[in-house]
């Protein structure tokens, strides 16, 4: 999901940079939800992890 996150964040800075003003936004806000997921499944895979032990 990180990946992805990185993917949609070179897109925003491309189309930035190119004066596509929409697509850009539109990419930076989906990799800042995407980003926010990622953080959320990797506290809760490591509180998982903690419980496990």
């Amino acid at each position: 999901m990180l990946r992805w996150t990185i993917t949609f964040i070179i897109i925003a800075i491309i189309a930035g940079v190119l004066g596509f003003g929409g697509i850009a936004g539109a990419s930076a806000g989906i990799a800042k939800i995407l980003f926010f997921i990622f953080i959320v499944l990797f506290i809760l895979s490591l509180i998982r992890g903690g419980f496990k032990r």
